[in-house]
């Protein structure tokens, strides 16, 4: 893959991000803002963006959705667990709900 094509997938990757997480927000917030680990200042700023600035911040060189399992315990459950994998992701989900959201600037 060369560079123009990273970038290219990247682009998609930031538009497909912005646009569910604005519908999940504007759909219901409180379970968006979990789910998609930001705060609500943040989830206000993407609620209220338009379409052009929507591509605009999707055409950043950057991924805008990160990685939010800095715990190997979070992702060895949601990965590996075998013997009750609805109880191995309630027990993530409750992990994640504990850690905090992180500001963006």
């Amino acid at each position: 893959m060369n560079k123009n094509d990273m970038m290219a997938e990247i682009r998609d990757a930031n538009l497909s991000y912005l646009m569910l997480a604005q519908q999940m927000i504007r759909s219901d917030k409180a379970t968006a803002i979990f789910r998609l680990g930001i705060s609500a200042e943040i989830a206000d700023l993407l609620e209220g963006l338009n379409n052009a600035q929507i591509l605009k911040l999707a055409t950043s060189n950057m991924m805008l959705a990160r990685f939010r399992f800095d715990d190997g315990a979070i992702l060895g459950m949601l990965t590996n667990y075998h013997k009750d994998r609805e109880l191995a992701h309630s027990h993530a989900a409750i992990l994640m709900a504990c850690q905090p959201v992180e500001d963006i600037a």
